[in-house]
């Protein structure tokens, strides 16, 4: 029986997945710190101050 080799693609799938991966994760980096400002621009309106 011969023996199965992977497929001659080299490293390219696994640098479209490191992409994706940092791609996703900046996405997921922007969208905290949004929500983190969010919610401190919401405490600054409840005590009537803003932080400076």
């Amino acid at each position: 029986m011969a023996e199965k080799s992977p497929p001659a693609k080299g490293e390219k799938p696994k640098q479209s997945r490191e992409q994706r991966l940092k791609a996703a994760l900046k996405a997921n980096l922007g969208r905290r710190k949004a929500q983190a400002r969010a919610r401190d621009g919401a405490e600054a309106d409840k005590t009537g101050r803003s932080e400076d």
